[in-house]
């Protein structure tokens, strides 16, 4: 079972799961205009899968996290465009285009980073609690 003990924890692994998610996005957009001679060797977008994961106590605590457990290649056809003088282009004249959308992959890279950046809000803020809690006792 998971090893989740706190709010740290938890904003830890969340974070941890979106800068997955950023290279992903990263490596698809770093791909994005790759061509390829044929639509088997052409780069589909990869994408991380999510899991939601359960503290070992959850009945008690109510507390669960997120955690990364695949990345997978999108099933999304390679764009096909003749070009008979392009040097990657096939028997036919026929070229391959990487998979991948870029207003997707960048509303994607914006989500990701809103949220990564949500999880250390929430980092600070607990962290500033923390602290006016222990001066409170001074």
């Amino acid at each position: 079972m998971a090893d989740i003990k706190n709010v740290f924890d938890i904003a830890a692994r969340s974070m941890s799961a979106q800068m997955v998610r950023l290279n992903t996005v990263a490596s698809n957009l770093a791909n994005a205009r790759s061509v390829a001679s044929s639509e088997a060797e052409a780069y589909r977008a990869i994408k991380p899968v999510f899991k939601t994961i359960y503290a070992d106590d959850l009945q008690k605590s109510g507390v669960s996290s997120v955690d990364v457990v695949d990345i997978v290649a999108i099933d999304r056809a390679p764009d096909k465009s003749y070009q008979p003088g392009h040097p990657k282009a096939d028997k036919d004249g026929y070229i391959y285009t990487a998979a991948v959308d870029t207003e997707e992959e960048m509303v994607e890279m914006l989500e990701a980073s809103r949220q990564y950046e949500n999880n250390v809000e929430v980092i600070s803020t607990l962290r500033g609690l923390m602290m006016r809690t222990i001066n409170m006792g001074k």
